[in-house]
């Protein structure tokens, strides 16, 4: 089954390596793509799972849109800085 998560913070392809490494690691997800214009994750997996992926992507500093606000999102934003330079440390 596929599904989509729209997320926050995504900025450039770093951000998007990140991701796609993180999620591509669980063993309930096929694969996943990302859209770095929309926000938009796209995952072809379990969606029983999809609260774990959510989780995950908060964890890196991507917080499913609207979840987030005040001192949360600025923590996220700071979050998803450092994920990004991983990411594009990785390309």
């Amino acid at each position: 089954m596929t599904y989509e998560i729209s997320v926050e913070n995504i900025k450039c392809g770093g951000c998007a390596n990140t991701i796609t490494s993180k999620l591509n690691k669980m063993n309930f997800i096929d694969s996943c793509e990302v859209n770095i214009e929309s926000g938009v994750i796209n995952v072809t997996g379990d969606v029983a799972y999809k609260s774990e992926v959510a989780q995950l992507l908060l964890q890196l500093g991507y917080p499913e849109s609207g979840t987030t606000e005040g001192l949360r999102a600025a923590k996220a934003k700071a979050k998803s800085f450092v994920s990004c330079a991983v990411g594009k440390m990785r390309t």
